[in-house]
C-alpha cells in the first residue's frame, strides 16, 4: 500500500478554486448586494451575453438550475401528454425525470460501451409515431456522436434536445456542446466546469421562437409585468450567481486545459490496466468526470477510501431499473451496455487546482490495487 501522504484527496476541490478568485468574488458578490437588484439584474444580462459569445450562438437565458433548463426545452418544444422522448438510460435522474414532469413518455435507448453516450445505431427501432425528440446527453463531458443524431433526427422530423449539462466547453466537429441540436441545456450546480455558488443554469438556442418561448416559461410565462401567455414556471437566474459565474468564466479554459492534462496523465499510467475515458476523433472531452472501468470496482473505492482518496460511482442504477420508472416496464436485461458499465464505473478525483504530488499519490494507490487485485 503506497504511504499516505495526504490526509484527503477529495473528488473535487471547490475550497482550492475559491482561493483564486476570492478577492474579485467578494467584489462582485459586494456589486450585488449594494445595487439591491437580485433576480433579473444586470449581472444575469451580462453573464447571459458572456455566455452565448463562448457558445457562439445567439440566444442565451439564464435560468435556475440544469434541470429546469430541461423541462424548459421540453416546454418551449410544446412536448407533452402523449409524447415521447428518446433518452438514455445511463445518466443523472434528472434527464428522465423532467420527461414525465411534462407528462411525456421517455423511451430509453442503450449507450456506446465506449463513450457511454447514447448509440445512434439503437435510435430509429426505437422512433414510434408518438416520438417528439430525441435529449441527447453529453456524458461526463463527451460529445455524444451528434452527426448521426442529427441526420436522424431531420430524416424523421424530430426535435433535438442537447442535456449539455456536463459538457460546457466541449466541442464536436468546430461547434461547443449545446449548439448543435434545437436547443442546448446546461448546469452550473457548484461541482460542474463551470459552476455556481447554488443552483443555477443555462439554456441556449439559434432560433427565435424559442428563445421568445424559454424567456417567458422561465418568468411565469411572462413577458410583461402581470401579463401572462403562457403557463410558465419561476426559473430565474439570481445575481449572486450570475456574479460568481462571471468570475469564474475567465478561467474556464485554462481549467479545461487542466482537467485535461490530468486526464493524459491518468491514461498514460492506467493504460493496459484499465479501461480509461476515449478521446474520441472530431469530439474534445472536457473531463466533469474521470472514469475507469473495472470489474473489481467496489474494492478499489474501498481501498482509496481507506487511503483517504475520494471516488464516486456515475452512475448507479440506470433509469430503466430505478424504482420511480418501474411503471415504463424495462427489465434488467433491456439495455446490457449501460447495466454492465453501471456495475463497473469508477469516478477518480480531477479538478483543476488539483495537485501533481496528489495525482501521484492517486496513481500510485490505483496501482498498487491494480498490482495485487488486477
Amino acid at each position: 500500500m503506497p504511504e499516505n501522504e495526504f490526509r484527503q484527496v477529495p473528488l473535487l476541490d471547490l475550497k482550492e478554486e475559491w482561493k483564486l478568485m476570492r478577492t474579485s468574488g467578494i467584489e462582485k458578490i459586494v456589486e450585488v448586494l449594494d445595487s439591491g437588484q437580485y433576480i433579473l439584474g444586470e449581472k444575469g444580462r451580462e453573464l447571459e451575453i458572456r455566455t452565448a459569445d463562448y457558445l457562439n450562438v445567439p440566444y442565451s437565458l439564464g435560468v435556475a438550475s440544469g434541470t429546469d433548463a430541461l423541462q424548459l426545452a421540453l416546454k418551449a418544444l410544446d412536448i407533452g401528454p402523449g409524447d415521447e422522448v428518446i433518452t438514455s438510460p445511463f445518466t443523472f435522474f434528472a434527464t428522465g425525470e423532467v420527461i414525465v414532469q411534462e407528462g411525456a413518455k421517455p423511451v430509453f435507448v442503450d449507450i456506446d460501451p465506449v463513450t457511454y453516450n447514447l448509440n445512434p445505431a439503437k435510435i430509429e427501432e426505437a422512433i414510434t409515431q408518438n416520438t417528439k425528440a430525441i435529449m441527447v446527453v453529453h456524458l461526463y463531458g463527451q460529445v455524444a456522436n451528434m452527426g448521426e443524431i442529427m441526420d436522424i433526427a431531420q430524416k424523421h422530423n424530430l426535435k433535438v434536445i442537447e442535456d449539455a449539462c456536463q459538457a460546457m466547453g466541449a466541442e464536436y466537429e468546430g461547434k461547443k456542446a449545446g449548439t448543435i441540436g434545437d436547443i442546448g441545456c446546461f448546469s452550473f450546480f457548484p461541482t460542474k466546469n463551470l459552476g455556481a455558488f447554488g443552483d443555477a443554469g443555462l439554456v441556449v438556442t439559434s432560433q427565435q421562437e424559442l428563445y421568445e418561448k424559454v424567456h417567458s416559461l422561465r418568468n411565469h410565462g411572462s413577458q410583461k409585468n402581470y401579463q401572462h401567455s403562457l403557463i410558465g414556471m419561476n426559473s430565474r437566474l439570481d445575481e449572486l450567481q450570475a456574479a460568481i459565474l462571471l468570475i469564474k468564466i475567465d478561467y474556464l479554459e485554462g481549467f479545461l486545459t487542466r482537467r485535461n492534462e490530468i486526464a493524459r496523465r491518468y491514461t498514460e499510467k492506467f493504460k493496459n490496466k484499465v479501461k480509461t475515458p476515449p478521446i474520441v476523433r472530431n469530439r474534445e472531452h472536457t473531463f466533469h468526470q474521470y472514469c475507469i472501468e473495472l470489474d473489481n470496482r467496489n474494492e478499489l473505492a474501498k481501498e482509496l477510501k481507506n487511503n483517504g482518496i475520494d471516488s464516486a460511482i456515475y452512475y448507479l442504477i440506470p433509469l430503466h431499473l430505478q424504482e420511480a420508472f418501474h411503471y415504463l416496464g424495462y427489465k434488467e436485461g433491456d439495455f446490457p451496455n449501460a447495466e454492465h458499465t453501471a456495475k463497473r464505473i469508477l469516478a477518480l478525483p480531477i479538478n483543476p487546482t488539483l495537485s501533481v504530488e496528489k495525482q501521484n499519490y492517486v496513481i500510485k494507490s490505483v496501482l498498487h490495487f491494480l498490482d495485487y487485485n488486477g
